[in-house]
């Protein structure tokens, strides 16, 4: 590493190289403004998680503490509860997948299970194929690894085969090795698109053709709003894909309970390198989560979630057909999530602090990608807000666009946008804001 930085830490020369890779992720820089109860926060995937009745959990609490208060409070086992993963087959099953208990590793959380694999997996240098967009996280979990991120196009139907045979064939014309497809094929996290079921098929044949190992990671597969979506990759696919689910957003994120169900040689160094990380993930929340699943109508539960969240998917979509009707959007059939796509000459990262002043967060659409694409683009997030602030939020980011169109015209005229706009900056928000 360069000696850049000492001034602000003594260490810095110490540190290992994969450090260079550790950056906060845009969507972080936002929460200090983002939180703030005068902003409308259209940016953090964040449940609805006040749909979650109180007394569902607390009465999983009680029951916890009274039967097996001592064995919830102790250390635990280094793949999760057997019981917990046996209740987890049957969310699964939800979405076409048979496994075997022994095959799925509880951790903390499906992102500490990307970070897992990641680990396994990459060497410096190694490529990492993503869709492109993808999941602003995952990226920082690979750079952190040193991996370089390749991305592969997508569009209303998903991630493109023919993109990706593509990719596979540069990636291999320059001798480099490809770990794996890193995807999030329904419900994407940030588009909303839902790969097809032929697309599903004929990308595991690709990967199975050329031995690369899917990465699946599916957070929002049960939270549909017009009917179940195509059955999870790992459905069709055993030895070829590592599927990685999650409690955080059909039960609540504070739980930090999430898993993967791997190949069985790879679920053994997952246990290894969980036991390694973690020592054991929580045994109380998994003791907590388990009883809630044994008792509760957790089924339900989530048709509730459903309806929460079509509500404000509907509210959003609206709200953009009202203020924006210009331009372009995607329409997803569950998640938390629509695509905005701004004007060519608009670029949704310069444009955020103006958004602030405006009261109104959004996610740039740069986050999601590796090599700083996506200006023209953003994530709009309809999961947390009530419609009523969706709407607001909504129409309070088309007076920004509108102002910017607007900024953009009278540059055209008068000469340099930056004798027009001051310069700004989402970590250090404008002082209505501070």
């Amino acid at each position: 590493m360069t000696n850049e930085g000492n001034n602000l830490d003594q260490w810095y020369s110490h540190y290992a190289e994969r450090t260079a890779g550790l950056a906060a992720s845009e969507v972080r820089a936002l929460f200090a403004v983002a939180s703030r109860p005068e902003v409308v926060s259209l940016a953090g995937g964040m449940p609805f998680v006040s749909a979650l009745p109180k007394e569902l959990i607390i009465g999983a609490f009680e029951r916890v503490m009274h039967d097996n208060g001592p064995v919830a409070l102790q250390y635990g086992s280094g793949q999760g509860m057997p019981v917990l993963r046996e209740q987890i087959l049957e969310v699964m099953a939800l979405e076409g997948i048979r496994g075997s208990v022994d095959d799925i590793v509880v951790t903390t959380g499906s992102q500490h299970a990307l970070e897992l694999v990641t680990k396994l997996f990459v060497n410096p240098g190694d490529v990492v194929i993503a869709e492109g967009p993808s999941y602003v996280t995952a990226m920082v979990v690979f750079k952190s690894f040193q991996a370089e991120v390749n991305h592969v196009t997508t569009d209303e139907f998903g991630l493109i085969p023919q993109a990706l045979r593509e990719q596979i064939a540069r990636v291999k014309a320059a001798g480099k090795t490809i770990k794996f497809l890193y995807t999030v094929p329904t419900y994407s996290n940030p588009t909303g698109v839902t790969l097809t079921w032929e697309r599903r098929l004929e990308i595991l044949e690709i990967c199975r053709e050329n031995e690369i190992l899917v990465l699946e990671d599916n957070p929002y597969g049960l939270l549909y709003f017009e009917g179940a979506p195509p059955h999870a990759m790992r459905s069709v696919e055993e030895e070829g894909v590592i599927y990685l689910g999650t409690f955080s957003k059909t039960l609540a994120p504070g739980f930090r309970v999430g898993w993967a169900l791997a190949p069985h040689a790879i679920r053994e160094k997952l246990i290894l390198a969980n036991e390694a990380a973690v020592l054991s993930p929580s045994s109380f929340t998994q003791h907590v989560i388990s009883q809630y699943l044994k008792d509760a109508d957790w089924k339900a539960q989530i048709d509730t979630f459903r309806g929460v969240y079509r509500e404000r998917r509907d509210a959003m979509l609206t709200a953009l057909d009202d203020y924006l009707p210009d331009l372009s959007w995607t329409n997803p059939a569950g998640g938390f999530y629509v695509w905005l796509t701004l004007p060519e000459n608009l670029d949704s990262k310069s444009m955020l602090p103006r958004a602030v002043t405006e009261l109104v967060a959004y996610t740039p659409g740069t986050a999601f990608y590796a090599d700083g694409s996506g200006r023209n683009k953003l994530r709009l997030a309809f999961c947390y807000p009530t419609p009523e602030f969706i709407r607001e939020g909504v129409k309070r980011l088309s007076t920004v666009i509108n102002g910017e169109l607007e900024l953009l015209s009278t540059f055209a005229q008068t000469g340099p946008l930056a004798t027009v706009r001051p310069e700004a900056s989402i970590m250090n928000p404008p002082a209505n804001l501070s």
